[in-house]
């Protein structure tokens, strides 16, 4: 039981003040971040976003009901500040505790649906209730625990970017507000004849396969176009939404990526997010840059025994292998994107999507499930150019921010650097300037 202790008027005013600075300042972050939600959604009659939310009413999801309710979760936990009052120690066990707590709960709910699949099972129900009991206590358990891990984490990104020198006055704005939660999922648009994000439209994460494949069907042959609905990792609202997942690398990583979503959106480069794609891929990118760099300064901080070990030194000279080289996903996916450019420029748009699915085919030979290869996937997955090669192909745009990376001396600098662009052609003159 929680004893709640109550304080004389005065003091519970002047406890209250920064408390309610806070909320203001959340309020003010929040209204602003959802105006820029609210800035992609279709405003001229006929766009190709109002013709292909046609297909997508009633499956749409809701940012403003979601946002709510983690913002209520979220004061919840600020007017309790429980995880404050634990030690460094405690703090971190409580977060690996949710880490495992997750990944039983994500084994017995694949047990559960294995059960309900098989045919061999007479009474699914009966069979999966022992199951389904377990699963309920571990629901219950991570709903107790689920808030202060968060929060724990959300205390640790504060405090690197507070390192990195990315705070005001030792508090990152906007303040680190993450929930874990099922994402939604994305349809995203492109011409058939060049690869561009056209339009996006975010879904409900309940989508059966079966369903978003029907989607993209309605949608590609009334408007013809390339669609695909694709999982995302994490979204920047505000609170921002990342999956649950047990993996602390990864969580580290997509919290403070989306965190940096955030940065940006108050600065030219993230207001200026949907003008063009140069500036998308410039966002996209500068975000997951600067969330592997932050993510490994946490477990480098917190967790050292969790730091992934270096990748082993490639050898100072080739030696002869008797056998072919091991497939390299980013390298044939790099292939891939510029021959399907290429093709697309020629005006062969058949020829470029037959391409694209004889590609897919040879992908899934070497192990990758790659479910649709199309416009769509470039438009979607190209805009993530932090690394040489994979799926942005030939496009400039990632390169040149991961030159500007290079050459500024900080995280800290690069990041306020392009936060003011608002423009490509200020990133190549960054470039030039630095060089």
């Amino acid at each position: 039981m929680v004893m709640v202790k109550f304080l004389p008027v005065r003091g519970f005013i002047r406890k209250a003040k920064p408390i309610l600075r806070r909320l203001l300042a959340l309020a003010a972050i929040f209204l602003l971040i959802l105006a820029g939600l609210g800035a992609s959604q279709p405003t001229t009659p006929q766009t190709i976003s109002q013709k292909v939310q046609v297909f997508t009413q009633g499956v749409e999801f809701d940012f403003v009901r979601w946002t709510l309710d983690a913002l209520r979760l979220k004061l919840l936990d600020f007017s309790l500040g429980a995880s404050k009052y634990l030690i460094p120690q405690e703090r971190k066990q409580l977060v690996l505790s949710y880490l495992e707590l997750v990944r039983q709960i994500k084994a017995l709910e694949i047990d559960e649906r294995q059960i309900y699949a098989d045919p061999s099972v007479a009474d699914p129900l009966a069979e999966a209730m022992p199951t389904h009991r377990k699963l309920e206590a571990l629901y219950n358990e991570r709903a107790r625990i689920a808030p202060m891990a968060e929060a724990i984490l959300e205390s640790q990104v504060n405090t690197i970017a507070n390192d990195l020198g990315l705070d005001l006055g030792g508090q990152a704005i906007p303040p680190v507000l993450y929930h874990s939660t099922p994402l939604p999922l994305l349809l995203v648009v492109s011409p058939r004849d060049v690869i561009r994000r056209e339009a996006d439209v975010s879904l409900v994460p309940e989508l059966t396969v079966g369903q978003q494949v029907n989607l993209e069907e309605q949608v590609d042959q009334a408007l013809d176009v390339s669609s695909l609905v694709v999982p995302i990792g994490g979204v920047g609202a505000y609170p921002t939404m990342v999956n649950e997942t047990s993996n602390l690398e990864w969580l580290s990583e997509v919290v403070a990526h989306e965190w940096i979503h955030n940065f940006l959106t108050i600065r030219p480069l993230g207001m200026n997010y949907l003008k063009s794609p140069e500036l998308r891929t410039m966002n996209e990118t500068a975000a997951s840059i600067a969330g592997k760099e932050i993510g490994r300064s946490i477990l480098e901080k917190y967790y050292p025994e969790m730091v992934p070990p270096p990748a082993p030194a490639s050898p100072a000279s080739p030696t002869p292998a008797a056998e072919p080289p091991a497939f390299d996903f980013n390298t044939e996916m790099h292939t891939t994107r510029v021959n399907v450019d290429q093709l697309l420029a020629e005006g062969k748009i058949d020829e470029a999507e037959a391409y694209m699915e004889q590609r897919r085919q040879y992908f899934w030979e070497n192990g990758y499930s790659i479910r649709k290869l199309n416009q769509a996937y470039f438009a979607f997955y190209g805009a993530y150019a932090d690394e040489p090669l994979g799926p942005a192909g030939e496009d400039p745009v990632g390169a040149a921010v991961r030159a500007l990376r290079a050459k500024s001396p900080s995280l800290a600098q690069f990041l306020f650097t392009i936060s003011q662009m608002t423009s490509f052609e200020q990133l190549k003159q960054a470039v030039e300037d630095t060089g």
